[in-house]
Parts: structure tokens; C-alpha cells; sequence
């Protein structure tokens, strides 16, 4: 059997603070439409039967009728393809949900909060989908699978062996239990990050977002593309790179930039790839004031969308303890308090120093 793994797409997500500029909310908007057309046109042309999408297809607070109605347009095209999706923390299977509501193509199978086993002539496919915006218990202990002579698939939206509270309220499941189960390959999705290939003979995947959704999500996209051989078992799984505009940041030193015409200058000679949508972290110690909404009023390259001011003043401390002033007494003050506490780090103190002095600008 051939199957396609996605999760993680999150449609119709708002993109808030994504950016300092304009418009690149709908732009990404567009291009998660785009990146779903590219799986189903890739199923299409190497006539794959299965489709696993271990939820958080869509976001519920924000989607549209018009998004649904896309993405089961797409499902039409697909026909031979069996859909089965696990709905997520971001798309549960609630009452006024389109999982609920709307009339979905033939081909599409949508879990519900009760573990379910769909049984084909050589597979079994078991899945279950959240109920709520949280999930703390799904009943997987309580699952035996009924026929270990055939493929057994599990789609699920969770977290493998989540630890603190936070992780434990989106479906946590530990990693040994799944791995006694005896499935051969569970589709899972929620954590971002693509985790394939880490150890040997794996079979609990999680493919990343289909799309990157943020700067904390750097690196290539898409989807993980699976063959299980039905006579051995043996199971294949390569990553399919799909992402248009992939997220990337560059740390840019300023301690020797004297101005901010020389600041815009070199980040506009930055070399910066047609598809790498990049944050630019301002770091060092500035000679001057640096604001960024005036530099991202210069900037030519339209790939740069985001500036972060990680800098720091540049004070010579020994040479302002030594002024008859408030802000030299100061100094003195925090540097014999450092004396006092040797643990203290310069970073600390100088930050100090930063928070103080402008409050007695």
C-alpha cells in the first residue's frame, strides 16, 4: 500500500505578528492553498490509495466556508484516493464544526472522540479525533489490535511522551505504549517539526506542518510519502519537501556600523534566497538609536519581513563611574553590589545599566 502523511495545515490561520509588513497574511494564506494542490496533484500522477491528515486541517475560530469548499474540491479530484483525517486541538470535531456540518466528498473519512477501526480487505485503520480544543485521555491503552496478520494504521492528532501539563493536555501518549500496540506506521501529527528517519525502523512519524507557520518553524516543509509492502511489512517513508517560502533568520552584528544609512545599506547586500522569507535579530552594541519602522522604510529587499532589536548601548562602565554624576554614581553603585555578588553576570549589569539610564533620560 502507498500513502501520503500530512498534518498541521491550519488554513485560514490569522497569521497575527507574523510580520511587520503588509499583506503577508494572505500571501502565506494562498500559498498553504498552493502547497495542498502540490499533494494532491502528486497523488493524482503516482496514483497513491491512501491519504493520512493527522488533524489541525484548519483553524475553526477563523475558517470559511470558501476554505472547506476548496480543500473538498481538491478531495474530488482524488476520487480512488481513501481520506482519512484525525481532527486536532485547532479543528476538533465539535457540534458547529464543517466536520460535523458539512457534506464531505465520498472518499473522505473524518474520526471521531470515540477509537474507531475501519476494516479493509487487507488493512485495518484505526483513528480518533478531539472532541474539545483538549484532549487528556483518547482510550489508546485500552486498544488491541483485532488482526496483526494485516497492515494496521493508526491517524492521530498527538503528543508522543509529552511531559509538563501544557503537552499532556493535547493528547499525550507515551512512546513505549504505541510501540507495544504493534502498528505499522502511525500517522501522527500537532508538533510542527518533522521527526522521520531519527531511529531505526521507525514507524511513529510526524510529518511538520505542511506549511511553515512562523519564524519558530525554520526550515523545509511538506510531506511524508510511505509504502508498506503487504506480504513483508516492510516499511518505506521518504520526505517530500513542498514549503514556496521557507522561514530563515540571520543574526546581524552592529558594533561596527556607525550609522543607520550603513546599517540599511548592509542588510540590503544581504544575500537572501528567493523563497526564504527572512527575520533579521540586530545584535551588539549600537553607536546610535535604531528605529526600526524608519529602516524598514529603505529596505529594497521585500524578502526581509521582520527585524528584531536584540542590541545593547555601548557604555565604557569604567569611564562613567569615574563622572560626578547621577548616572556615574549609579554605576559605582551596581558595580560594587557585583563585587558583592561575584555570580552576577556583566550581561545583567549592563542591561541594568540600559534600564536605568533611559529612565533618567
Amino acid at each position: 500500500m502507498k500513502f501520503v502523511h500530512i498534518a498541521d495545515i491550519h488554513f485560514d490561520s490569522p497569521f497575527v505578528n507574523l510580520s511587520d509588513r503588509e499583506n503577508l497574511g494572505d500571501i502565506k494564506r494562498l500559498e498553504q492553498r498552493s502547497v495542498f494542490k502540490k499533494v494532491i496533484d502528486y497523488i493524482k500522477e503516482n496514483h497513491i490509495g491512501f491519504l493520512f491528515i493527522a488533524g489541525d486541517v484548519y483553524e475553526q475560530q477563523y475558517i470559511r466556508k470558501s476554505t472547506i469548499e476548496y480543500i473538498n474540491e481538491r478531495f474530488k479530484e482524488i476520487p480512488n484516493t481513501k481520506i482519512y483525517i484525525s481532527p486536532g486541538n485547532h479543528d476538533p470535531y465539535i457540534k458547529n464544526s464543517y466536520y460535523a456540518q458539512f457534506q464531505w466528498n465520498d472518499n473522505v473519512h473524518i474520526f471521531s472522540s470515540k477509537m474507531e477501526k475501519v476494516e479493509l480487505e487487507n488493512i485495518n485503520i484505526y483513528g480518533y479525533g478531539f472532541d474539545d480544543f483538549y484532549c487528556t485521555d483518547c482510550g489508546i491503552q485500552n486498544l488491541e489490535l483485532e488482526n496483526k496478520n494485516k497492515i494496521n494504521i493508526l491517524v492521530i492528532h498527538s503528543t508522543i511522551d509529552g511531559a509538563n501539563i501544557e503537552e499532556k493536555q493535547y493528547n499525550s501518549i507515551p512512546k513505549r505504549l504505541l510501540e507495544e500496540k504493534g502498528f505499522d506506521y502511525v500517522a501522527t501529527g500537532h508538533i510542527h517539526k518533522l521527526d522521520y528517519h531519527t531511529s531505526e525502523n521507525q514507524k511513529i512519524v510526524y510529518p511538520g506542518s505542511l506549511t511553515s507557520l512562523g519564524f519558530d518553524e525554520l526550515g523545509k516543509h511538506g510531506m511524508i510519502v510511505g509504502e508498506i509492502n503487504e506480504t513483508t511489512k516492510n516499511l518505506t517513508t521518504t520526505f517530500i519537501p513542498l514549503s514556496e517560502n521557507d522561514f530563515e533568520q540571520i543574526e546581524f552584528d552592529v558594533t561596527d556600523v556607525l550609522s543607520e544609512d550603513e546599517l540599511v545599506e548592509k542588510i540590503n547586500n544581504l544575500e537572501i534566497s528567493k523563497n526564504q522569507l527572512t527575520k533579521i535579530i540586530l545584535t551588539g552594541k549600537r553607536n546610535f538609536e535604531i528605529d526600526r519602522y524608519e529602516i524598514y522604510k529603505l529596505l529594497t529587499n521585500e524578502r526581509i519581513i521582520k527585524i528584531k532589536d536584540h542590541t545593547k548601548i555601548k557604555y565604557d562602565l569604567e569611564t562613567i563611574v569615574n563622572d560626578y554624576t547621577l548616572k556615574g554614581l549609579f554605576v559605582k553603585e551596581i558595580l560594587e553590589e557585583k563585587e558583592k555578588n561575584k555570580e552576577e553576570e556583566l550581561e545583567v549589569i549592563e542591561k541594568a545599566v540600559e534600564i536605568a539610564f533611559e529612565a533618567l533620560e
